[in-house]
């Protein structure tokens, strides 16, 4: 069991140290501001009709699972992903202690020095325990369904696997799976029970919220392929794969 423990955390580790940087700090931003943003909903003049501004941003991290996923295999990019949203965590965490020091925000000034303001954005930023459970819950789960559904889909092309038509079909169809994932639990868990959310608005939500990102991940997939294919020239990642290579050789 220690032996496990520790070569866990040496693939983790190695891991970490294989990605590039920049798509990952990307995807820990888009992780965070996504979580932020589902504090807000948009008013769209419908009553079957919701969404939260998390979906500005959401699709940039099934994106970045996208990639993830093709170079790394869906183990890896789900490692990254609750790592992520342990960091993402922290940083709450942190927003929350921030949120009990006594002061005022600039938006306080902004409006005539009223105190609703300066509390309402300690609250916003402080967080509010069910937003976040919801959130990260719904992450967890969405993660795992687009990283193991790509891997699975991906799979299914024996003629080009690293074609563009491979790379795009298996990013659409898992991010549908997995946006839809995301926005139902978030949905059902946060604002069916404390916005007041009807079950039909959570469905329409689910459904709308996985149609807007999954239009974003189609403008910008050809970004992701290129980036995959940019790294699988330059061996980017060769030594975690070598090394998860050996160890699942070593396990047959």
């Amino acid at each position: 069991m220690k032996q496990a423990v520790k070569n866990f955390f040496d693939q983790f580790k190695l891991l970490l140290s294989s990605v590039p940087p920049l798509v990952f700090a990307l995807f820990l931003l888009s992780v965070f501001a996504m979580n932020l943003l589902a504090n807000k909903s948009i008013d769209l003049g419908l009553d079957w009709l919701a969404l939260d501004c998390g979906i500005t941003v959401s699709w940039v991290a099934f994106l970045c699972m996208d990639v993830l996923t093709k170079r790394f295999g869906p183990k890896a990019a789900t490692m990254l992903s609750v790592f992520a949203i342990a960091i993402n965590l922290a940083v709450c965490l942190v927003f929350y202690l921030a949120s009990l020091i006594p002061g005022t925000w600039g938006a306080f000034f902004d409006f005539g020095e009223q105190p609703v303001v300066n509390s309402a954005l300690d609250s916003t930023f402080g967080g509010t325990w069910y937003v976040l459970l919801g959130s990260t819950v719904a992450f967890i789960v969405s993660a795992a369904v687009n990283n193991f559904s790509n891997w699975g889909i991906g799979k299914l092309f024996r003629k080009k696997p690293d074609g563009f038509a491979a790379y795009a079909c298996r990013s659409y169809l898992s991010t549908a799976l997995g946006q839809f994932a995301d926005n139902l639990i978030f949905a059902f868990l946060v604002s069916y029970f404390f916005f007041g959310w009807s079950p039909l608005q959570c469905v329409t939500c689910a459904a709308t919220g996985m149609v807007a990102e999954l239009l974003c991940e189609a403008v910008f997939s050809p970004v992701g392929y290129k980036i995959c294919d940019r790294w699988k020239k330059r061996g980017v990642g060769k030594a975690y794969l070598d090394y998860v290579s050996r160890a699942d050789g070593e396990a047959v």
